[in-house]
């Protein structure tokens, strides 16, 4: 094996990806000593890859690096049947007779689309394709928020939005989640759609986040809440027991969809 004092910058890169891949979070102070060189070097190779978005900084360290799609429309196209199975997964939690906040994406996209016909209920949500999804549930009242639209998002945010959300309190909030990590919590990549999530965590009795499976143990930029501030975690099969075990020991109810 090389010796790993000696080792280039690209090979040191490599070395932190690799091992950030294989063990989920990496320490300046750790590698620093199995390199050799000093913790300023290991920050710096940190910085270089943050900027490419190979990886999320934080305090000591790095975690892996949500994986984000730009376009709304090739979101849709990801893991369609693993997102069809959280919504239907998520759409049993809902009773009769509630008020629901549904936020944006496209696994919040297929609640939306398992709720039943006959469910009687009230949903606030600041996603149109949401509400359009709903618009043949005839016992469903429909409150879209207002607000600035985020066109990669397609949801509305802003100030608007977040006063609209403290006039109601939920019974149960289904949130999108981008990130989600046993330390950092929930993140986005996104300030204020962080602040939408914010306030309808703040304004909910129960939080379910429904999350793909290697969405965990990633962080984004913005932290919206603690894991912990989620009631429910719903997920896909694919997701191993290594990897949910932090979160039912946390006290949330984890949700495997399709086992």
């Amino acid at each position: 094996m090389q010796n790993q004092t000696n080792l280039m910058k690209e090979e040191r890169q490599a070395l932190l990806l690799a091992t950030l891949q294989r063990e989920g979070k990496v320490l300046a102070s750790e590698w620093s000593e199995r390199l050799r060189v000093s913790e300023d070097t290991i920050r710096r190779d940190l910085r270089e890859l943050a900027r490419q978005q190979k990886l999320q900084r934080v305090h000591g360290g790095a975690l892996p690096r949500s994986t984000t799609v730009a376009s709304y429309t090739e979101r849709q196209r990801q893991a369609p049947a693993e997102k069809s199975a959280i919504g239907a997964a998520a759409a049993k939690l809902v009773a009769e007779g509630q008020l629901i906040f549904v936020d944006g994406g496209t696994t919040t996209l297929q609640l939306a689309r398992h709720l039943p016909l006959e469910l009687r209920a009230t949903v606030v949500t600041n996603s149109p394709a949401a509400a359009v999804a709903l618009a043949n549930h005839s016992n469903v009242e429909i409150i879209l928020l207002g607000g600035r639209f985020s066109k990669p998002a397609q949801v509305t945010i802003g100030a608007a939005a977040v006063e609209e959300l403290r006039r109601f309190h939920a019974d149960l909030c289904f949130l999108g989640v981008c990130s989600l990590h046993p330390e950092v919590g929930l993140s986005i990549g996104d300030f204020e759609e962080a602040q939408i999530k914010r306030a309808m965590i703040a304004n909910s009795a129960e939080v379910a986040g429904l999350v793909l499976a290697d969405k965990l143990g990633t962080a984004l930029p913005y932290v919206v809440a603690p894991a912990r501030a989620l009631t429910y975690l719903i997920t896909d099969a694919s997701a191993s027991d290594a990897s949910l075990v932090c979160y039912r020991e946390a006290g949330v109810t984890v949700i495997q969809a399709g086992t």
